[in-house]
């Protein structure tokens, strides 16, 4: 009896041993558990904040002009209502969410307004893209996650939200958003978190962010097994989910030739995935994976195509500032990822990853996106609860 004790508990011993090793080891040191921050790459003196936009969980750069687009909330209304990490209280979310623009050369703001748009609930923003127009470039399509709340009579808390992809279409400088179509697929587009736009306003990618839209298990699911996806949208032709058994998606970007990269951020696998367009049926395949080793969010690419992501180097702080205190200080970095033209190269190093930056949360906090404008020398920095837009003059 005791040898078989003692043989049970041997064999727990390496299992839970082996369970370490494989899974709570890595991801410890990707959510930056033992981790110490560094404070280098940015420049008190050359940046300033913009407390006029706050909770702007997504921004994206009109290159040719260099005006920001921002898809923006109130950090009050994050707290409640941010169904990817599982805060379903409608009743207390922003009835104000809106799309802004900012011109950094005259610091103009401007909140567009919504032309042709009729719901009976307010809009909920989260990930967004704007793409210049393949056959106007003075046309821009903007792509937009909307967190909707469920019929009144279902329960947030038990069924999830009802989230869609809302196409609209604006103008270079222009004050409005004239919206489009609503796309609704609640088999599909179950859990959106971001979204990469085709330049016809009529085709998009966007990452589901959990397998589930509610569960008592749902984080566990996602931190233990690949449950995450990538669906495809068009107007004419409808959704599908074209690469599943992913690990914790989050950031999407694509580069803007037709057929080119698809790259996709996981959150706490710490990586970047490479995925391959298909021109017949708008499939991906997996081509490469890029390991960063942080917490990783929202991905953007600059004039000169470098792969740019923001990351967390201590997620908790970043689940604390989301879940219960914006205030609460939340370290961020930045990795721009190369083409590796070094010696590396011949080692079969593809791509060459830099951190750019890296703060303890004293210049920039919370930031889920990071956007680099290479013309000017600027580097832009918010985040889904943060309290105020960054902007650092740069040399990279």
């Amino acid at each position: 009896m005791a040898r078989l004790l003692f043989t049970i508990l041997g064999l727990l011993v390496a299992f839970l041993a082996a369970l370490y090793q494989i899974y709570l080891s890595p991801l410890l040191q990707v959510l930056g558990v033992f981790r110490t921050v560094e404070n280098f790459g940015l420049d008190p003196a050359a940046c300033r904040g913009l407390p006029e936009f706050q909770a702007c969980e997504k921004i994206v750069l009109h290159q040719p002009t260099g005006i920001l687009y921002l898809a923006c909330s109130t950090p009050e209304s994050r707290l409640a209502w941010t169904p990817a990490m599982g805060q379903l209280n409608a009743q207390n979310r922003s009835v104000e969410d809106y799309i802004a623009t900012f011109d950094p050369t005259t610091s103009k703001i401007t909140r567009l307004e919504l032309q042709n748009y009729h719901s009976d609930q307010p809009i909920s923003v989260h990930g967004m893209d704007v793409v210049p127009s393949n056959t106007n470039p003075n046309e821009l399509f903007v792509y937009l996650v909307n967190h909707r709340a469920p019929p009144r009579e279902q329960d947030p808390e038990t069924v999830g939200a009802d989230s869609v992809i809302e196409v609209f279409k604006t103008t270079v400088s222009g004050d409005q958003l004239v919206h489009i179509k609503t796309v609704r697929d609640p088999n599909v587009i179950s859990t959106p978190n971001d979204v990469a736009g085709d330049a016809d306003g009529k085709g998009f990618y966007f990452t589901n962010d959990h397998g589930f839209k509610v569960s008592h298990v749902r984080t566990l699911r996602n931190v233990f097994s690949s449950t995450t996806s990538v669906g495809y949208c068009h107007l004419d032709h409808g959704c599908k989910i074209v690469a599943s058994g992913l690990y914790t998606n989050n950031g999407i970007v694509k580069a803007p030739a037709l057929n080119a990269s698809v790259y996709v951020a996981s959150n706490m696998g710490g990586k970047i995935s490479v995925f391959e367009r298909q021109a017949v049926d708008d499939s991906l395949i997996l081509m490469d994976v890029i390991h960063i080793g942080q917490a990783l969010d929202n991905l953007s690419l600059d004039n000169n195509g470098h792969l740019w992501v923001a990351a967390f180097p201590k997620a908790q702080d970043m689940v604390e500032h989301l879940t219960k205190n914006p205030l609460h200080l939340s370290p961020v970095a930045a990795f721009k990822i190369s083409v590796n033209t070094g010696p590396g190269s011949f080692y079969g190093e593809k791509y060459a990853v830099e951190k750019i930056f890296e703060n303890d949360g004293t210049i920039v906090s919370g930031s889920t996106s990071v956007v680099h404008d290479s013309e000017r020398g600027m580097l832009f920095m918010h985040g889904v609860a943060a309290h105020q837009l960054v902007v650092c003059r740069v040399q990279y």
